[in-house]
């Protein structure tokens, strides 16, 4: 069986460390099943998935013709691997260390079997506390004034009463839909719930979420929202509006995988706010909750329906499966008597236990019944490929579609117009270095998006044709690596320079032609650090649409790939479109993005199960 792994790792079927792991395990078995088990599983994850289903696993869908390999096909079918594996001494059941856990008809590797455990124990302890309804409810009324017809509910003052009745709880909603609004009203209702009790002491409060950039872009929204709160100064500036990344919070100890702040070394705080939490893995998830205090309380925002993370797991998506079950009969009394709102049609008995803790932000403020871009983004998130479709053959004021002609030089014009602003000030100012926020904000109006990393639509062929038409245009410089205007994309976390993976930077020359790279701080100032001591990086013409997350553009141009690709999928194209505040420029054959809209993503976890 190794010699067989080996070649499928050799032929790019599973990665190199999929072959070491089972090669490692050999050493205690030879079972030729609970080897090839061992690599499928941690194969899996690769996927971005945190177990193997033998229920469903099909190895002609994961190993295609090699299948046929004398070793597979002397196996037994996957369905019966759970029994077979039941003795053998690499699997156990959890209760005892073991390099693989079999838990019902999910194989896992122990350490994400754990991570599953830990977030469930977590979330499966949210409780309800005791709130001084009459005072709730006349903060309320005051910090969402906003009137709603009758019938209608106003669910940003939902889901801040419901935050203010739960240690954890979770926020979810597309773009436009006031997250961060909500989240910045419900702060304030929590300091002064929080001075009723102790009149000398101010709750303490940290903002966090997974990337320099969304840490930048929540500092700047809770800033801008906190001044217009309606309560007493005191209580505005009780809130803080300094995010950082979760890295940073949990304190990234350099050279080991652990955090400074963990089980044993708890964070201080007592209120914890954590945006953009569809990006967050299940791994970073179960440290996160191990290290939050057992009496502080868990704000979760984000989008349900965007990408999951990068690594293993759908962790937001995981908790927020039972959204729409409703809350218990308790819940709706106290909801009702905190709102005003009578939302008996939620009173529901089954769902996950966490179902008290969740509430759905429903209205986009920013795409108006006529936005195309919210047309088009509700149709792609409901799978209606005929919707979608029929939009695209209209003629929407803030969306473009392009899939006839030379579709290479279209997107080349757009490309070069929308970069265009940021480097002609960079290029004109007479101090640039004085203008670097500004030049940076120019840039961050546009960016082409991409659903792969290689070909002719990938990240690597764009941003090569991208350069090259900017150098035709006499807009940068050609035949060097560093140069003026240099556009660079953080693809490794540094949390000694206080830089993290997807963090963007401009590139200034000197007058001294010497080269700095431009960054961005969440406070809003720039910092400066010479290219030597960056850490792996990349020019970022053109971006995938996962590395955007946590990011957004004035206008965005996303390109799709001209063949079918199991990549682009229905929440990779709503992600890449809500990527958009006010205009899109879509490159996509309507063959293509509609096989992409009925293709949702599966993530294979056992998390929703267990939030019971």
């Amino acid at each position: 069986m190794l010699n067989t792994l080996r070649q499928l790792a050799d032929s790019k079927v599973i990665r190199p460390l999929d072959y070491h792991f089972a090669r490692f395990l050999s050493e205690q078995t030879d079972d030729p099943v609970a080897l090839l088990a061992a690599a499928l599983t941690s194969s899996e994850l690769g996927h971005g998935h945190t177990c193997l289903n033998l229920r469903h696993t099909d190895l002609w869908q994961m190993l295609g013709q090699n299948v046929h390999e004398d070793a597979i096909r002397q196996c037994p079918p996957v369905s019966s691997w759970g029994e077979h594996l039941g003795n053998n001494p690499v699997v156990g059941d959890g209760s005892q260390p073991s390099p693989l856990v079999l838990d019902g008809e999910r194989l896992y590797l122990m350490r994400y079997w754990q991570y599953e455990q830990e977030i469930a124990e977590r979330l499966n302890r949210s409780t309800s506390l005791p709130v001084d309804q009459e005072k709730t409810r006349e903060v309320l009324d005051r910090l969402f004034p906003e009137p709603v017809a009758e019938g209608e509910v106003n669910w940003q003052k939902v889901a801040a009463a419901v935050a203010a009745t739960r240690n954890i709880s979770v926020i979810s909603g597309g773009p436009g839909t006031g997250k961060t609004t909500t989240v910045t009203r419900l702060l304030a209702l929590l300091v002064e719930l929080a001075l009723i009790d102790s009149p000398d002491r101010y709750p303490t409060i940290h903002l966090t979420a997974p990337t320099g950039k969304a840490a930048a872009r929540l500092t700047e929204s809770i800033g801008l929202a906190r001044s217009k709160l309606n309560c007493d100064k005191q209580v505005r500036y009780a809130i803080t509006d300094q995010a950082s990344t979760l890295h940073r919070l949990l304190g990234v100890i350099p050279g080991r995988a652990e955090f400074r702040h963990n089980r044993e070394n708890r964070l201080h705080l007592d209120i914890l706010v954590v945006d953009e939490a569809s990006m967050i893995d299940v791994s970073l998830m179960a440290r996160l909750l191990g290290a939050l205090p057992d009496n502080a309380r868990l704000v979760l925002l984000g989008d349900r329906d965007q990408l999951a993370s990068v690594e293993a797991g759908s962790v937001l998506g995981d908790i927020c499966s039972g959204i729409n079950d409703g809350y218990s009969h308790e819940q709706v009394k106290t909801l009702y008597a905190l709102t005003g709102y009578p939302l008996f049609d939620q009173d529901k008995k089954q769902g996950p236990a966490i179902k008290d803790s969740l509430c759905l932000l429903r209205r986009s403020y920013r795409f108006d019944a006529n936005s195309g871009i919210g047309k088009i983004a509700r149709a792609v998130n409901e799978g209606d490929r005929n919707s979608v479709e029929s939009l695209c053959q209209q003629s929407l004021p803030d969306i473009e579609l392009h899939y006839t002609g030379d579709l290479q030089n279209q997107l080349l014009r757009k490309a070069v117009g929308g970069y265009r602003p940021y480097l002609e000030l960079l290029n004109n100012s007479q101090n640039p270095v004085e203008r670097a926020g500004d030049i940076l904000d120019a840039f961050d109006r546009f960016q082409v998006l991409c659903a792969l990393r290689e070909g002719q639509w990938g990240v690597g062929g764009l941003n090569d044709h991208i350069r090259h038409a900017l150098v035709t245009a006499g807009l940068v410089e050609n035949d060097v690596t560093w140069y003026h205007g240099r556009p660079i994309l953080i693809t490794r976390n540094e949390p000694s320079l206080e830089l993290y993976n997807g963090d963007i930077g401009i590139t200034f020359q000197t007058d001294e032609n010497r080269f700095r790279v431009a960054f961005p701080t969440p406070d809003g100032n720039v910092r400066f650090l010479l290219p030597s001591r960056l850490p792996e990086h990349e020019t970022v013409f053109a971006m995938t649409v996962h590395k955007s997350q946590g990011s957004e553009f004035d206008r965005i141009v996303l390109a799709l790939p001209d063949s079918p690709s199991p990549v682009v999928t229905r929440e990779l194209v709503y992600t890449g479109i809500t990527r958009a505040r006010k205009s899109l420029v879509l490159f996509a054959q309507p063959d293509i993005l509609g096989a992409a809209v009925e293709r949702p993503i599966e993530r294979v976890t056992g998390l929703a199960e267990r939030l019971q």
